[in-house]
């Protein structure tokens, strides 16, 4: 176990005694021939959470993405998306390297485009345009702070791509810590769209996986193109097995970082060399900008207090909560950033 209390990211959970001694029973098969009952569980289970009628165990989000992609757009498609999607931002180019599909990015300071922003910027009918073909929305957001879409939003820009004949698909990564901060079920967030993801290795604590649901008919393709890509899995019930216990134990965990991250944003937020905005965290994210100094010597100078977290603009850091931070942690952070003096860091660093 590391001796660092690492905010980098939700991805940085162990799996739990539980989740080992599940994987070590596992009864597995070969999935890649579809039989392996532990993955068909965790498929069909998942796919009930999200309210779909199936399911796909992909070994990333990444690749659930991108395979969800693929199904929905043809090469010189366009798809829409806010600039900072992850699809966009994070995916190494996988939208143009393995679809052909091109994109037109909108801006939204939290993370969602109104419903006109949209349709003004779908393509005409025209041999000249590219077609438009998928809006892609981030529920929770990512890069602007794990902000929360709610149904009724996520329904109206829905509604706005259907009229003009573009399918939907949910960035799920976070979906459950989008459901939990609103009250509402997976279900609900994702009715209005033709697919989502959901990652099973962030805030719900499993060591590897994410799903894709949708249409029985989706699924049965994106099952070729998972193929295609690379993510053929055999024995994964092994996976599959933690999967199934996040999906199960994680969501309760989850209230309980959205309230350590509002205890960690309130701190931060009273250091005389930061800005946070606290209405936008919403989740288990804190985005954090200095007002002066260096970001890289906030970082080493969390780092030899033993805390970890990471860039994410600029001026800007990110902290993020998870199952594996607990109030000692968040305050072991608060504490050294409350000792961070940037001018002070500055004039030793260009010493």
């Amino acid at each position: 176990m590391s001796s660092f209390a690492d905010f980098r990211s939700d991805t940085m959970t162990a799996p739990t005694p539980a989740m080992r001694a599940a994987m070590a029973a596992a009864e597995v098969g070969d999935d890649v021939w579809g039989e392996d009952p532990t993955v068909r569980a965790l498929e069909q289970e998942g796919a009930s959470l999200l309210g779909k009628p199936a399911a796909l165990f992909l070994p990333s989000g990444t690749m659930a993405n991108q395979v969800a992609i693929a199904g929905h757009c043809r090469s010189g498609d366009e798809l829409i998306c806010e600039e900072r999607s992850h699809v966009y931002y994070y995916e190494g180019g996988g939208i143009a390297r393995w679809s052909g599909t091109q994109v037109r990015p909108l801006v939204a300071a939290d993370g969602f485009p109104q419903p006109h922003q949209v349709e003004a910027v779908v393509r005409p009918c025209d041999p000249h345009f590219p077609r438009s073909a998928l809006l892609v929305v981030e529920n929770t957001h990512n890069m602007a702070g794990g902000r929360v879409g709610t149904p009724t939003r996520i329904a109206a820009l829905a509604q706005a791509a259907r009229r003009h004949g573009l399918a939907v698909h949910c960035d799920g990564a976070r979906l459950m810590n989008a459901a939990v901060a609103l009250g509402c079920t997976a279900a609900e967030l994702v009715a209005p769209c033709d697919t989502t993801t959901l990652c099973l290795s962030k805030g719900l604590g499993a060591p590897v996986g994410s799903l894709l649901a949708g249409s029985a008919e989706f699924v049965f393709a994106a099952r070729r193109t998972r193929k295609a890509f690379g993510g053929g899995m055999r024995q994964a019930g092994v996976l599959a097995a933690a999967g199934l216990l996040a999906l199960r134990e994680g969501p309760s965990l989850l209230a309980a970082d959205h309230a350590r991250a509002r205890r960690l944003a309130e701190g931060l937020a009273g250091c005389a060399w930061a800005h946070v905005d606290l209405a936008a965290t919403e989740t288990n994210i804190v985005m954090c900008d200095l007002q002066a100094g260096d970001p890289q010597a906030l970082l080493d100078h969390l780092r030899a207090h033993g805390v970890l977290a990471a860039k994410a603009g600029p001026r800007r850091l990110r902290f993020v909560l998870h199952r594996d931070l607990d109030d000692a942690a968040v305050l072991r952070c608060l504490q050294a950033c409350r000792g961070f003096a940037p001018a002070q860091a500055s004039r030793s660093s260009a010493s």
